[in-house]
């Protein structure tokens, strides 16, 4: 009889880099052979030289793979780095244009001239061409919200395996899902760190101590790793049916291979639901949970902007704004004269 994974194991699910390296052969097919070669080089520099994640460095491929899409249609071939550096700012718009009429909102056409001037940057620092066009034209507005975090009782329900106690899964799941959600509320880390840690990061079963991060653009950080989210990844360990050998995924899906972030999100999805949360309630909003609830309870803000591994003190700062929201909202609500 025949197996259904003649390798010897389960299908391993696409990883970051994967998608890294489709998102980069869609933008290399769409550009004419110079404009390819350049494509490659900056994608290149991105990863070498500014050492942005695989994720980033996707989502920069794809974008500016459909600035090139745009403009093959719009030139009537694949773009070549002489056509480039004769585009005029309606051009530019043209493509926003594009994108704009298909459904694309304000924040991703930031992001699309984001991706198209650094490739410019690119072709300007190796003296294959200037596309001034790109810095005459203003980004869209994006309007500006605060995080919504969660209360420290709907956090603590969202960590808690019991919470879904009555659903048809295997409890080594449902403990998986609780380390997960523990160290995203716990440990402030994002879901993609929490989903790149292996078993070697991890401390002692149950013992408190310090797991080394690695966030965005490959850089590392030093997080505690408070009992209770230690106790959760322990029963998640000790449940778990696969081998995890130190240097692999520490976190499954259901037929072995890493997990996927999807995953975790719809079993956000699930309990809050179930505990009538709204929308907001994702597992990104356990990580602005960890920091609003620090800040209000005294946390340092420089402290917890390094928890958080932010590169900057003012991307933090957003969490004052939210506190002092909360304050106002309970100001208005208690005092008698408000």
């Amino acid at each position: 009889m025949g197996t259904l994974f003649p390798n010897g194991g389960p299908p391993m699910a696409m990883t970051d880099e994967d998608k890294a390296r489709r998102a980069c052969g869609a933008l290399l097919s769409a550009c004419a052979p110079d404009t390819a070669q350049a494509a490659e080089a900056w994608l290149a520099r991105l990863a070498h030289e500014r050492r942005l994640s695989a994720k980033t460095r996707e989502a920069y491929a794809r974008d500016l793979g459909q600035v090139m899409q745009i403009l093959a249609a719009h030139l009537g071939g694949r773009p070549r780095l002489a056509e480039l550096a004769t585009l005029a700012p309606a051009d530019v718009r043209a493509v926003l244009a594009v994108r704009r009429n298909a459904g694309a909102a304000p924040r991703s056409l930031v992001r699309l001239l984001a991706a198209a001037r650094s490739f410019a940057r690119h072709l300007e620092r190796e003296g294959l061409g200037r596309v001034g066009p790109l810095a005459a034209i203003h980004a869209p507005k994006v309007p500006k919200g605060l995080p919504k975090p969660v209360t420290v009782a709907d956090a603590l329900a969202l960590a808690d395996p019991e919470t879904r106690a009555g659903e048809a899964r295997e409890p080594w799941i449902l403990a998986r899902d609780a380390a997960v959600i523990a160290l995203l509320y716990g440990a402030g880390l994002r879901i993609s760190e929490a989903l790149g840690l292996t078993p070697k990061q991890i401390p002692k079963a149950g013992a408190e101590g310090r797991i080394t991060v690695i966030g965005k653009g490959q850089k590392t950080r030093m997080v505690p790793l408070i009992a209770p989210v230690s106790a959760a990844i322990a029963d998640y360990v000790a449940l778990c049916p696969y081998d995890l050998p130190p240097d692999r995924p520490l976190f499954r899906g259901a037929r072995g291979g890493p997990l996927s972030p999807r995953i975790v999100q719809l079993a956000v999805e699930r309990m809050r639901g179930a505990l009538g949360l709204p929308d907001s309630a994702t597992p990104h909003a356990l990580r602005h949970s960890f920091a609003t609830h620090l800040l209000a309870q005294g946390g340092d803000l420089r402290a917890i902007q390094e928890l958080l591994g932010h590169a900057s003190l003012s991307t933090t700062q957003i969490y004052t704004a939210l506190d002092d929201t909360a304050l106002m909202r309970a100001y208005k609500a208690a005092h008698p004269r408000a």
